[in-house]
């Protein structure tokens, strides 16, 4: 196949141009993502993303990305929006999507429908309080793939192993990251 056949939406000549960049310049490659969120009432609150610092300076999304946080009915709640862990899991699914298509790209691998799905285990007990041996969040993720695509079921397996050695998301996941809680 040739570069002009596989279009899965993917700049990789962008992609690879940055890490290049990155390399004689490593101290562009530092980022911090941000957003805000904001309590309104109950347990809903909303979320903003606008900017992020990157590239050696402040930048700007395109538009100001909302999203509402909440928990559903049963839980005695408004269902405003998706709960924080549902959030969690639509990263993974996210992170390792993008990556996917990324990959299947570089390696011109036209795909067709890419479809996750992401579930989680949690015990209540934990994060009610109920019974101090269980942990608040989650005891396991599971992320299923159906792609359709123009490879083996060997290179499809390459494709998602890839995505997923790479993945920020599944990273953050799988390590230990300190995350420093203050008030001011």
């Amino acid at each position: 196949m040739t570069t002009s056949m596989v279009d899965n939406g993917v700049n990789v000549e962008a992609l690879l141009g940055a890490r290049e960049a990155f390399a004689d310049a490593p101290e562009i490659a530092r980022f911090q993502w941000r957003s805000t969120v904001s309590w309104v009432n109950g347990t809903h609150s909303q979320a903003g993303v606008e900017s992020f610092f990157g590239f050696s300076e402040e930048q700007q999304h395109s538009k100001t990305f909302d999203f509402d946080i909440d928990h559903p009915l049963q839980f005695a709640a408004q269902d405003n929006g998706i709960t924080p862990v549902e959030y969690v899991l639509v990263a993974l699914g996210g992170c390792l999507t993008a990556g996917i298509a990324a990959v299947a790209q570089q390696r011109q691998i036209q795909l067709r429908s890419v479809r996750a799905s992401v579930t989680a285990e949690m015990d209540l007990h934990g994060i009610l309080g109920a019974d101090p041996d269980v942990r608040n969040g989650f005891s396991g993720v599971r992320v299923d793939y159906h792609i359709d695509a123009d490879a083996s079921r060997e290179e499809i397996e390459a494709l998602v192993a890839q995505s997923q050695k790479r993945s920020a998301v599944y990273d953050i996941l799988t390590n230990p990251t300190t995350v420093t809680v203050t008030v001011s």
